[in-house]
């Protein structure tokens, strides 16, 4: 869970979709490119994420959530010719976590840091009548826990150009080292140590005039297998008992989610976007953003946001000691809790009119042109007492 709360936070960083378990994969077709690529780029991010809080799951509800992580990844889009383009991203994070320090129980164990490594490559191609699409593969690892992932879309602009129509799909195949905490080892826990993940997202986005854009998605999310986290303890009202956190094997999330861009001026657009979640663990979630990208000048714009979500707790949620021991399910994750979360910062971007020439490409006889610098702040908060800063960095070549 602490890999997957700090990947939404940075995939809201970076302008790319994540999922998380508290809040519903969030995928959009308008993040692959249907417009004409004319040139290769190549994107380098960096991040630093923090935070803290005392409602660790490891401990059943209470303790550190302290945590830190460095992230850095690569992407490259490569043109092949005017139809074909090759995708290739992979990265790493790092971490260090108080919290999962206590799998074991006592200070500096193996759980205490880990480096995630994740990479992709894709394929997409364009056919003469508007139609785009486009198959991924990649794969991730850390410790306790590898990861393969297949995904692909297809997207189609109408004649007049106004309105454009995407459908993707996506399949994570997760396979979890089963690690239990140090006093509960005297038995297996879990049926399984797989998980798997299945999405669809329908799309469609309509531009109503020369200001006025708007967006529709729906998604479709299933989940089965492993839904539980090994290392998370229960502790129930008996104050005496202590089990492996117990969820059930399957999930199904469904979003909606509605996107409105307004162009006022040279100067200010307004990115409104609003999102329902349903799933039938019992959480009925809403979240709301606003973005008003403001151009300073020509090289120079500044783009302050705000971000708020809630949501029902999960039937299957309660605090430290108070789950019943007749029980079936139960977790003590406050990522399932009622909750509210208010998610604000601003970015700062870079962008010279005809480019930077920096380097040749690995060599080649194409020169790296800079295009774009992007730095971002985020400072997010919740009801439960998480708080959490983030800074990105992010610059954008073409060649």
């Amino acid at each position: 869970m602490r890999i997957l709360i700090f990947a939404l936070l940075l995939i809201s960083s970076v302008g790319v979709m994540a999922q998380s378990q508290s809040n519903p994969t969030k995928r959009d077709t308008s993040a692959y490119k249907i417009a004409k690529v004319q040139e290769s780029d190549l994107s380098i991010l960096f991040s630093y994420y923090g935070q803290d809080g005392n409602n660790s799951p490891v401990t059943g509800g209470i303790g550190t959530e302290k945590l830190t992580d460095y992230t850095s990844k690569i992407i490259v889009n490569l043109v092949l010719d005017e139809k074909q383009t090759v995708s290739i991203d992979g990265g790493f994070d790092y971490y260090t976590s108080a919290s999962t320090d206590n799998i074991d129980q006592f200070v500096s164990s193996a759980s205490r840091k880990d480096v995630r490594i994740h990479g992709n490559i894709g394929y997409s191609r364009k056919s003469d009548n508007n139609l785009t699409y486009g198959v991924k593969v990649g794969g991730s690892g850390e410790y306790d826990y590898a990861s393969l992932q297949f995904s692909g879309y297809v997207s189609k602009i109408s004649a007049s150009g106004n309105t454009s129509y995407g459908l993707s799909g996506q399949a994570f195949i997760d396979r979890w080292t089963l690690i239990y905490p140090q006093e509960l080892r005297n038995q297996n826990w879990a049926d399984t140590d797989q998980r798997r993940s299945y999405s669809l997202t329908g799309s469609i986005t309509q531009v109503l005039n020369k200001r006025m854009q708007i967006g529709l998605t729906a998604d479709w999310v299933k989940q089965t297998g492993l839904l539980s986290t090994p290392f998370h303890r229960v502790y129930f009202n008996d104050q005496s008992t202590v089990r492996v956190e117990r969820l059930p094997a399957e999930r199904l999330k469904i979003p909606l989610g509605l996107r409105f861009n307004y162009y006022v001026n040279d100067l200010l657009l307004i990115r409104a976007y609003y999102r329902y979640y349903w799933d039938n663990w019992g959480i009925n979630a809403h979240t709301a953003s606003l973005e008003l990208p403001v151009k300073i000048n020509r090289f120079f714009s500044i783009y302050p946001y705000y971000r708020y979500h809630t949501q029902t707790a999960a039937d299957y949620f309660a605090g430290y000691q108070e789950h019943d021991t007749a029980s079936e399910f139960y977790t003590s994750d406050y990522d399932l809790a009622q909750l509210d979360s208010h998610d604000y910062g601003f970015g700062l971007r870079y962008s010279p009119v005809e480019g930077i020439r920096t380097m040749k490409f690995f060599g080649s006889s194409r020169l790296l042109t800079l295009k774009e610098i992007n730095l971002k702040y985020g400072h997010y908060t919740r009801s439960t007492g998480l708080a959490s800063n983030i800074i990105s960095f992010g610059m954008n070549f073409t060649f």
